[in-house]
């Protein structure tokens, strides 16, 4: 019955929201058709279509972070660095009422997570907090080395190496049944309009995908401890060197476009010829393959989506960089289990939906370091 209430949350939740989401694209697209149309109110509708659709993307990727089923790009990062870097934009995001104290770790902690959702995940935890103390209080974020993974709803504790990021707030504190579905998507004790109950969902499922956990410490009345683990990796052997600055160019160059989904495949095709490229489209992997055969040398890229029938868009790219090694390929998806399971595959991903500059920069970047 637990399940089937959380099932029916997290479909209601959904629906809800982007049902707010669409009211909100598809009044402003038929606002557009009008023709007398002030220039002012076009630009307006424009921009809220656009704002609409960021909003729209940020809510499907928390949505698979709970579920563990978002592209990660792991790097390695030292943690207590990384929450430096963040710590002024985190005494922004909870308030000047609110005294922030940061401890990183005594010695370098290195782990090995995507740093995008590290980071973000910092701030769902330090958001939660703040509003848990009614933005007035403390909160203090400690890293340091863990020598094992407790053991945490169920499961049996693991010995190993972890770096633990704890935050420690004194605000209202939780009762053991708020606690208990803490980490369920769409679950949320604010206001109506003051949280998707999404923040710490996503928490979950970044530190269950990078191989760790979250720990929740509350009592009512005296506040609470959320306690991120992480893998612990030793540093790594040398440092990335800055992505060289991008001098503006003219787009060039022929690519073949691999999409099974009709509509997706000829919007890609006007992009990019919009963006100065010659293309080609083709439905699925094994006519990739064919059309390679007869006129790879035509080519200079291949952008293809990873969900297709028959071979996949990360296997096609496997057998491209085997049998032409020169021939960069950049993956787009909105959701593949297949990236979600390997995040060390080698090749650049476009997660959709994705902007025209983004896909740009991506083949940029793809043809610089093949």
């Amino acid at each position: 019955m637990q399940k089937l209430e959380a099932i029916g949350q997290l479909t209601g939740g959904v629906a809800h929201d982007f049902n707010n989401l669409l009211t909100v694209i598809r009044s402003s697209a038929e606002l557009l058709r009008r023709p007398s149309l002030p220039e002012a109110k076009r630009e307006r509708y424009l921009d809220a279509i656009a704002e609409t659709a960021d909003r729209a993307a940020k809510l499907t990727a928390q949505l698979l972070a709970f579920a563990r089923r978002q592209t990660l790009k792991p790097t390695t990062f030292d943690v207590g660095a990384r929450i430096a870097s963040v710590a002024d934009m985190l005494g922004a995001i909870v308030g000047g009422r609110i005294r922030l104290t940061v401890e990183p770790c005594l010695a370098p902690c290195f782990v090995e997570a995507d740093a995008s959702q590290f980071e973000t995940a910092l701030v769902n935890m330090a958001v939660n907090a703040r509003d848990a103390m009614d933005g007035d209080g403390d909160l203090v974020i400690r890293a340091y080395e863990a020598a094992s993974l407790p053991a945490l709803r169920g499961q049996g504790a693991h010995e190993g190496a972890f770096v633990a990021v704890s935050i420690t707030d004194t605000g209202s504190g939780m009762s053991p049944r708020v606690l208990d579905q803490i980490f369920e998507p769409f679950f949320t004790t604010k206001d109506v309009g003051k949280g998707t109950g999404l923040g710490l969902s996503q928490v979950f499922g970044f530190a269950k995908q990078s191989g760790g956990d979250v720990d929740v410490e509350s009592l009512e009345g005296e506040g609470s401890t959320f306690t991120l683990y992480l893998p612990q990796v030793d540093a790594a052997a040398e440092t990335e060197a800055a992505d060289a600055v991008e001098t503006a160019a003219d787009e060039h160059g022929a690519i073949l476009i691999v999409e099974d989904n009709a509509e997706v495949g000829d919007f890609a095709r006007q992009l990019l010829q919009d963006l100065g490229y010659e293309t080609c489209l083709v439905a699925n992997g094994q006519r990739a393959i064919a059309v390679l055969e007869e006129r790879g040398d035509a080519f200079d890229y291949v952008f293809t989506d990873v969900v297709m029938p028959g071979i996949s868009g990360l296997e096609l790219a496997k057998r491209i960089r085997s049998r032409w090694p020169g021939l960069p390929v950049v993956l787009t998806s909105g959701y593949s289990q297949v990236l979600a399971d390997d995040a060390h595959h080698g090749f650049p991903v476009l997660q959709k939906p994705y902007a025209i500059g983004e896909l740009g920069r991506m083949l940029r970047s793809a043809r610089r370091a093949s």
